[in-house]
């Protein structure tokens, strides 16, 4: 049975949502953690016991019947359902003029309706609990004008709009839903790219700090946010992006 409760990870197989669950994992949480093949969070330090905290799933996170199906195994492992976080997404580039209708929905499905599916059958649980914390994994993107990169920064924004409308709708029932948006973070799925060549030294110019975040410093921010005594706190966007972001 879960000594504190469970929390859904969904995109927690690799990159930012593996750190994440393992994080969590470390604060005592059992961690359900939903990917296509239900996989177990890839982080090579993670200790044993956090990583025997975790719970893989099999979910399609573009499918109603799938995260149905995934959230009930999940609130069954025992103790109350603490929190949700809806860090699955995809990211799709190209030129507006010719980037296809089916890769806009695309794009859509996995980074927007799947945090508004996520939020609606993880209320109940988190209703019948008292209360909880919902984070979304957005980005720095929702407030930028990107080049190629329409669909993707919409996605996010909307993400950005989700949040705020739960947070005011949902606060009655002790439910606080906060968007953490992330900059360029260099991950296991992209650390080739980053590591060198034009993107690096693009970065290395735009970041103040001169370097991309890492999966583990979002992680530690997630990590934080379900420590925090912080009941107030609800309905914003906490940006992670080294300030790039606000950088002139």
């Amino acid at each position: 049975m879960a000594e504190k409760g469970t929390i859904i990870v969904t995109g927690a197989s690799r990159g930012i949502g593996a750190s994440i669950a393992i994080a969590l994992a470390e604060l005592g949480y059992t961690v359900a953690c939903l990917s296509r093949r239900g996989e177990l969070p890839a982080v090579p330090d993670a200790s044993k016991e956090a990583v025997a905290r975790c719970k893989g799933f099999s979910c399609d996170v573009t499918s109603g019947d799938s995260l149905r199906d995934a959230f009930a195994a999940a609130a069954a492992l025992g103790g109350p359902v603490a929190g949700l976080v809806n860090n699955a997404g995809v990211h799709l580039e190209g030129p507006s003029t010719t980037f296809s209708r089916d890769d806009y929905e695309t794009v859509f499905a996995t980074n927007t309706t799947s945090v508004f599916m996520s939020c609606q059958h993880i209320y109940p649980h988190l209703a019948a609990a008292g209360g909880g914390l919902i984070v979304n994994i957005g980005s720095f993107f929702d407030k930028l004008g990107v080049k190629r990169n329409l669909a993707y920064c919409a996605s996010k924004a909307a993400v950005g709009a989700i949040t705020r409308c739960l947070a005011v709708e949902w606060a009655g029932k002790g439910i606080r839903v906060i968007d953490v948006a992330p900059g360029y973070i260099e991950t296991d799925l992209n650390k080739e790219a980053m590591s060198a060549g034009p993107l690096r030294e693009y970065l290395e110019k735009r970041i103040p700090g001169r370097k991309p975040g890492t999966s583990a410093d979002v992680a530690k921010l997630v990590k934080a946010l379900f420590l925090a005594d912080a009941p107030f706190l609800s309905g914003e966007t906490i940006y992670i992006d080294g300030a790039q972001g606000v950088a002139h």
